[in-house]
């Protein structure tokens, strides 16, 4: 068997590169039609013969963060959900300051079409599982796992755009309580 190979620290360096090129341009100027591949790379210091070697296009560099993003929060849930020692109230705080953390990039992945899709697609993930892992039996009328994501979704989206004077540990107080409830 092979070894996988280790990527070069030069793409992984010019990948960051771009990557925060794309955020400091979107924080500029929240259009995504605005974005070019020229101002892209004339931010990142970089050339379009650089972008071009990571990157078929500026769809491309978008999908390829988002899912780099994606990932990183779907490694820090999956970490959290098998964290033994963690309350499910302590497990969603520290998911919330994970957000938290991460709110300026997630502020603009909002703008970008699918990402609420596809953290919706995630936290649907999140939310099945904690119901299959639950002792409890669920009544028959139990709110459906796509409605309870959705308001997830929604209060997450609400407090990383509105609702920051709220500390994480709140929040997930209120989203605890809300699921309580029967």
């Amino acid at each position: 068997m092979s070894m996988p190979k280790k990527e070069d620290p030069r793409t992984i360096r010019s990948r960051e590169m771009f990557k925060h090129a794309v955020f400091s341009l979107l924080c500029e100027d929240s259009a995504i039609s605005n974005l070019t591949v020229q101002k892209v790379a004339a931010k990142a210091g970089l050339n379009r013969t650089t972008f071009y070697l990571h990157y078929q296009d500026i769809q491309d560099l978008l999908t390829q963060i988002t899912n780099e993003i994606l990932n990183e929060l779907s490694d820090k849930i999956a970490a959290l959900i098998h964290a033994k020692d963690l309350s499910e109230k302590q497990q969603l705080t520290q998911l919330l300051d994970y957000l938290y953390i991460h709110r300026n990039y997630l502020l603009i992945l909002f703008t970008i079409n699918q990402f609420e899709e596809q953290l919706f697609l995630l936290l649907k993930q999140l939310v099945e599982t904690r119901r299959k892992n639950t002792k409890e039996s669920l009544p028959a009328d139990y709110v459906t796992i796509d409605i309870k994501t959705a308001s997830l979704v929604g209060i997450i989206m609400w407090w990383i755009k509105k609702g920051l004077h709220f500390s994480s540990d709140y929040i997930a107080n209120q989203i605890y309580l809300m699921y309580r409830v029967q």
